[in-house]
């Protein structure tokens, strides 16, 4: 069996009092792209910064193609090829230049290679990085991290600010580096496009994982019930139901993992009137997943308030 790419073990960050990440534990394997969302502020960020060894964990394990990240930082960012949501280039250069520069810090062949994929990105070599757009400032940078041919590419919100057509020719390109049995850890919230080329999801919020699996396998355990109802509630439901919006009579829910005996308890209800089922979106299990995180950590710090009314009346 391959070794994972990436394998994160019980990994906790903390800044000050803040929780940046919680007990996070997965892995990577090679050839597929990897998605890691989540809202700001979820510990995107930090989790790449730690895997190129720019934070160090205060807990945990955290390797990248079999390096500790830890005592190997510098071999790790040699050796991974990582593109930044706003990447630092020398402006002046000229798109031909600045991937001379950079091949001064790999092996032969690294310009060879660079200029192969900025004529395959349709890259105008003469011209300086500064007159670029956003678009074709990205593909600079992602020519740059690919040139070495690493075995993993580290993307951190690369198609931020990008229009549609370029946003899907990047991560379309991804796509291609994975069917070279590489792989792809990106961060992104353009879940959207996202789900078009991931093969594997991981959703993340205020430093927790809340699912990580293929996304085919995510998609297939999860379900959105539409039910009509004459009641104003409904009879419970044996399933985990992840969230649940009301409109009139009408509720529309995402469940997990639903067993077919719960579905027909639910059609034979006298008060339902019609029960619809659809395979929710990436987009919708996302944002499912994410309100009953955020209703679960509003449960648990009522709890924390009243706990102690709660024990000072017990002592009374």
């Amino acid at each position: 069996m391959n070794q994972p790419v990436i394998r994160l073990q019980n990994v906790t960050k903390k800044f000050k009092k803040m929780v940046a990440l919680d007990d996070v534990s997965y892995s990577v394997p090679s050839g597929c792209v990897f998605a890691l969302l989540g809202e700001n502020g979820a510990g995107k960020t930090t989790t790449i910064k730690t895997l190129l060894g720019l934070e160090k964990p205060d807990a945990g394990t955290v390797e990248v193609l079999g390096m500790d990240s830890r005592k190997d930082a510098i071999k790790i960012r040699r050796a991974v090829g990582y593109v930044a949501e706003n990447p630092t280039m020398y402006d002046w250069m000229t798109v031909n230049q600045i991937g001379w520069f950079v091949a001064g810090f790999y092996p032969d062949g690294y310009l060879r290679n660079y200029l192969k994929i900025a004529e395959e990105f349709e890259l105008p070599l003469s011209s300086k990085i500064k007159t670029l757009s956003k678009g074709m400032r990205a593909k600079v940078s992602l020519a740059l991290a690919m040139s070495h041919h690493p075995e993993l590419l580290i993307l951190d919100e690369p198609t931020s600010g990008l229009d549609a057509m370029v946003r899907r020719s990047f991560l379309e390109s991804m796509v291609d580096v994975a069917a070279e049995g590489r792989s792809v850890f990106l961060c992104s919230h353009q879940i959207n496009e996202v789900e078009r080329v991931a093969d594997i999801v991981a959703i993340m919020s205020a430093g927790k994982i809340l699912a990580c699996e293929p996304l085919s396998e995510l998609k297939q355990r999860m379900e959105q019930w539409i039910v009509s109802t004459d009641a104003q509630s409904l009879p419970e439901i044996e399933a985990d139901v992840i969230s649940e919006h009301w409109k009139t009579r009408r509720c529309q829910m995402i469940v997990s993992n639903p067993t077919p005996e719960a579905l027909w308890k639910l059609r034979d209800d006298p008060n339902t009137i019609d029960v619809e089922v659809n395979t929710p979106s990436l987009e919708e299990i996302f944002v499912a997943l994410m309100e009953n995180a955020e209703n679960g950590r509003a449960r648990h710090e009522i709890r924390e308030i009243l706990d102690p009314v709660d024990q000072q009346e017990a002592n009374q």
